[in-house]
């Protein structure tokens, strides 16, 4: 017999090229079986055992391509509606939503609530807490993993500071409830650029840099649909770069954070207001404004917003910049300010080809999408579907 440990890797082994199968359906919901074993070097019949096992498991549909010339008809593969779910969940600065989606990615918004800064953490977690709990309740066992989009500093699978929220040290291990599932943590702007790479507005884009302007600005570089997240999960935080008024200090405790020339607080700042409750509504709502002051202080913003992006391209050199939350609609605010600020900062080389700046296509829902998404990666994997096998068989039997 195996030992324990081979056997479990052997398990393992038999499920990874049907990983790679079910990553390529996710990827391209509708493409053929033939397209399928092209791409990942597999003879005909191989694919057609291994889709044989991801439909025995429900993991995948098949049904008959439309005919076109000669040969032997193929099918096309989707996700099945009856495979495993993932629980996604997003904390924003004044709301949070919870949502369950399948290996389609479609989101089914179960519960929502909203906060305000300053609000007790254990009081707004607690309301996180059950609605996940609910979701899985709903779903039994389908439901394998819990993953979760916070707008706050993400450092080993906690909040590290969430300085829109008030919020210092919180940790998030309870979230997922019991029995244990594997619980995920990311950067709400950190998941967004990942919802860009892989269905939005940076597909194909090798190299990607996602920037999210809500309370601050955060983005992440996305390398072939990965995101680069550093040592602990907190890369990104673009708002922190000392692109600003180095008098200014930013509530992270640094001084001349790029945060403080980009959101609603310095909108107020210009217009000679005190930093608003809710800088993500307050800009909002100044956007919407036709006067001269509020023009002028929109221009100086989205002027702000340019230059650092300038600074970023030149330092990552990505193909493509996506650009959430309020970064779009200030830059429609003001195009001219922000396409001569974004052109003075380029290096002299990039200015005639400059990466294209794309607004963002899957607005508020991008930290959600992008949440489930890495939450289906881990539903998905070798070892993960190798458990799902397990526990059908064990329920057949």
């Amino acid at each position: 017999m195996l030992a324990s440990g081979a056997g479990d890797r052997a398990r393992r082994e038999r499920w990874r090229a049907a990983a790679d199968v079910l990553a390529e359906v996710r990827r391209e919901p509708g493409v053929t079986r033939a397209d399928v074993a092209k791409r990942l070097q597999l003879t005909s019949g191989s694919a057609a055992e291994i889709v044989g096992r991801l439909r025995t498991f429900e993991l995948v549909g098949e049904e008959r391509a439309p005919a076109s010339g000669r040969g032997r008809p193929t099918t096309v593969l989707t996700a099945n509606p009856n495979g495993p779910l993932v629980v996604a969940a997003e904390l924003r600065h004044e709301d949070w939503r919870c949502a369950v989606a399948g290996l389609d990615g479609t989101l089914d918004v179960t519960a929502t609530g909203r906060h305000g800064a300053g609000a007790d953490p254990e009081r707004v977690l607690g309301a996180v807490r059950a609605a996940i709990r609910a979701a899985r309740d709903g779903h039994g066992e389908r439901v394998v993993a819990v993953s979760i989009a916070v707008a706050a500093t993400v450092r080993d699978d906690g909040i590290a500071q969430a300085a829109g929220l008030g919020w210092g040290q919180v940790e998030l291990g309870s979230l997922a409830g019991e029995p244990a599932l594997p619980l995920l943590i990311g950067n709400d702007a950190t998941l967004g650029g990942v919802a860009e790479a892989r269905s939005g507005a940076a597909v194909g884009a090798r190299t990607a840099l996602h920037l999210l302007v809500e309370v601050g600005v955060g983005g992440v570089l996305v390398v072939d649909g990965r995101p680069l997240t550093g040592a602990g999960g907190a890369a990104g935080e673009y708002g922190h770069v000392p692109f600003g008024d180095r008098k200014l200090r930013c509530p992270c405790g640094a001084l001349g954070c790029w945060d403080m020339e980009v959101d609603g607080r310095a909108l107020a700042r210009h217009l000679g207001r005190p930093a608003p409750v809710d800088p993500r509504t307050y800009a909002r709502d100044v956007l919407q404004r036709a006067d001269s002051a509020a023009r002028t202080a929109v221009a100086t913003v989205a002027r702000a917003l340019a230059s650092g992006i300038a600074g970023l391209v030149n330092a990552h050199d990505p193909d493509v910049v996506t650009l959430g939350g309020l970064a779009g609609p200030l830059r429609a605010a003001a195009p001219d300010a922000f396409a001569a600020a974004l052109a003075e900062g380029l290096m002299t080389f990039r200015q005639a080809a400059p990466p294209p700046v794309l607004d963002a296509v899957h607005g508020d829902d991008g930290a959600l999408r992008g949440a489930a998404a890495v939450g289906l990666d881990a539903a998905v994997s070798a070892s993960a579907l190798a458990d799902w096998a397990d526990r059908r068989e064990r329920h057949a039997g």
